[in-house]
């Protein structure tokens, strides 16, 4: 089993943070910006505002980075490709968007309709951003002079 190539899982976790940033700025800044901003109301918080976003946009860096991670922290087992990137994404989705929300379903805190979308729209952004971003990881040092046909079709 390789190491983790940390240069790598940036670079494709960047790109699976540009992914999520385009999804999540159609969908909460256009989409759903007007319900969101009364579901904010109703409970007593004021709407979003444009000083808030780029905490939002380095988030989803972040979560973009640790998607590709966890895609190549699994690779070996599953083996490389699309279908173990969507894996990823997909457990990623379990943790972070669907039991969060069933933790906090019974509070109340947003709409039925409001989690439900967000919910099921992760669903399908996680593990998309998970596949664009592991096409630019691969594994070893480099993968450049040294690496033959063997080492390319290693790729992703």
């Amino acid at each position: 089993m390789g190491k983790i190539n940390m240069q790598k899982v940036l670079t494709g976790g960047l790109i699976a943070g540009v992914v999520l940033n385009v999804v999540d700025s159609v969908l909460f800044g256009i989409v759903l910006k007007d319900q969101m901003a009364a579901a904010m109301t109703s409970i007593n918080r004021p709407a979003m505002t444009n000083a808030q976003i780029p905490w939002f946009v380095f988030l989803d860096f972040v979560a973009g980075v640790f998607l590709v991670w966890l895609y190549a922290a699994i690779r070996p087992r599953f083996g490389a490709g699309p279908g173990t990137a969507a894996k990823a994404g997909v457990a990623a989705w379990f943790l972070g968007s669907l039991l969060v929300t069933l933790f906090m379903w019974p509070m109340h805190l947003m709409p039925q309709n409001l989690t439900i979308i967000t919910t099921i729209v992760t669903l399908v952004e996680w593990p998309l951003a998970t596949v664009i971003g592991a096409k630019f990881y691969t594994e070893g040092a480099g993968m450049g002079a040294g690496m033959g046909a063997a080492g390319m079709g290693a790729r992703m």
